[in-house]
């Protein structure tokens, strides 16, 4: 498996939201079942520069190096099953994209469109309130504005 520092800062990246938080026995095996997958991954047969990775027990992200060997249809196709799979086993619903992960009080917490509205409308979260953005398109995004606070993130137009 790659270490995501190995990857170029264009590297393709994927974010999933769990849709129940993981528990932290569980997390181990899940990222083993991650590296596997990871490590086998392929496009047209060729070998994907790839890593992958569960963060705070709720977001899976994929990542693709594609300076060597792009992910194709395919190799999409095959990340979408290994999902749906280890969600199954796992009884986590990783293609929920109404569900929206954010931290308070130094939890990371998720909440679904309508839970998210309340919350906002109660000042629970606020503008200022640092969500996770799972449009993030690569691995430099990933790092410098993966955490965006809600007033300055798409996410806004939600609440």
């Amino acid at each position: 498996m790659t270490d995501l520092i190995a990857l170029d800062d264009s590297s393709k990246v994927w974010v999933y939201h769990s849709s129940e938080l993981i528990p932290e026995e569980k997390i181990p095996e899940i990222k083993n079942h991650i590296f596997n997958f990871v490590g086998q991954w392929v496009s047209h047969n060729n070998a994907l520069k790839a890593y992958g990775n569960i963060f705070h027990n709720r977001l899976l992200c994929l990542f693709v190096d594609e300076t060597k060997a792009g992910a194709s249809g395919c190799s999409i196709d095959s990340s979408v099953r290994f999902l749906k799979k280890l969600g199954d086993h796992y009884n986590v619903d990783f293609f929920d994209r109404m569900i929206f992960s954010y931290i308070l009080d130094d939890e990371v917490l998720t909440a679904s469109r309508p839970e998210l509205k309340n919350l906002y409308e109660q000042k629970v979260v606020s503008d200022d309130t640092l969500f996770f953005d799972p449009l993030v398109k690569n691995k430099e995004q990933f790092i410098q504005s993966w955490l965006v606070p809600l007033g300055d993130s798409w996410m806004k137009r939600m609440v």
